[in-house]
């Protein structure tokens, strides 16, 4: 697979037919190992092992209802109330995060109204917070840790 710009770890990959599995700990099972779901198990393993974020609190491929659709968000992340504060958006490396990849996950916090947004293809990482009182935004430098949200 790629090498990302994020941090290796032993992830518990097994052949089955033509292609490979990987084993996401969140949801329990293996899935089909394509380059986005690469980026998002090494991004997911890294809020946990780097960045203190409980496995808990932190949800794959999440539903939500935007206007008649079904949309699904990569991984949420929750407070301890259990309200949304992060929505992630992966891409495999390969694809340039841009423009209509911030519009994509804008129109996700349409629905959940988050704090945090981060979009990576593992090898760029961003990350802004949203201010809802003057209705602004700021690129952050790094992820913040959870204790941090």
């Amino acid at each position: 697979m790629y090498a990302l710009n994020l941090p290796s770890y032993e992830a518990k990959i097994r052949k089955k037919g033509d292609g490979f599995e990987i084993f996401d700990p969140l949801r329990r099972k293996y899935l089909i190992l394509t380059p986005e779901e690469w980026v998002r198990q090494h991004f997911v393993h890294y809020l946990i092992s780097e960045k203190g974020y409980p496995a808990s609190l932190i949800a794959n491929e999440i539903s939500l209802k935007l206007h008649s659709l079904t949309r699904r968000c990569d991984t949420v992340v929750y407070n301890r109330q259990l309200e949304p504060v992060m929505i992630l958006e992966y891409k495999e490396p390969n694809v340039p995060v841009t423009q209509q990849v911030f519009d994509q996950v804008a129109r996700y916090n349409s629905v959940l109204r988050v704090q945090h947004i981060v979009v990576s293809n593992g090898m760029q990482h961003y990350c802004y917070q949203l201010d809802y009182q003057d209705l602004s935004y700021k690129f952050l430098t790094e992820i913040p840790d959870y204790s941090e949200l």
